[in-house]
């Protein structure tokens, strides 16, 4: 029988599937080199993207709130505005009734007194000045209470100041009354 050597096809044919096995494996290490870079580049640019998409974020939140503390201090502005509008109206209101007050100051003071110093807070009103007699307080204060524009007097002070026997005693008188407007003219 014959002798076959088949060492050098068998051998040829290890290293050939040696070398396919390694290029192989090669590949496979390049494509898997390949798909790990792919997946990290990926990954990357979805992070820079939302990085990107963030830093977009912050810049429109710092723009909306800048508009926002713009509104505020426009509210501010608004209410000081409306604020002094109301006092131009209330002044606007009560501008004919300082002239029904000097009116009716003038309208209550009974003969024998006068009057040397009047002055206005809000409502109330302090009026000094001098009378020949008490009764002639009390008839000043019974004409306030009977006035539609001045009512609720309260006497403060009244002092006698005898100058002169001869002569008769001027009262010092300080009082204290209330402005009020009478219904019909506030619901004009």
């Amino acid at each position: 029988m014959a002798h076959i050597n088949l060492l050098p096809w068998r051998e040829k044919l290890r290293k050939q599937r040696l070398r396919e096995f390694g290029l192989m494996a090669l590949g496979a290490l390049v494509l898997s080199l390949a798909a790990m870079g792919y997946w990290h580049w990926f990954n990357q640019g979805m992070i820079d993207n939302q990085r990107d998409r963030n830093r977009f974020l912050e810049r429109e939140i710092a723009k909306v709130d800048k508009q926002i503390a713009e509104i505020r201090e426009l509210e501010r502005t608004r209410q000081k505005l409306i604020s002094r509008m109301k006092v131009i109206e209330d002044l606007q209101v009560s501008r004919p009734q300082i002239v029904h007050l000097f009116d009716e100051m003038v309208t209550v003071v009974p003969d024998g007194a006068y009057l040397t110093q009047a002055t206005q807070r809000g409502k109330l009103l302090v009026l000094n000045g001098r009378a020949q007699s008490n009764a002639r307080v009390s008839t000043y204060m019974r004409n306030i209470e009977a006035s539609p524009w001045l009512n609720n007097p309260k006497l403060r002070i009244i002092e006698h100041k005898d100058q002169d026997r001869a002569k008769a005693a001027d009262s010092n008188f300080t009082l204290d009354l209330v402005q009020v407007v009478p219904k019909e003219e506030s619901a004009q």
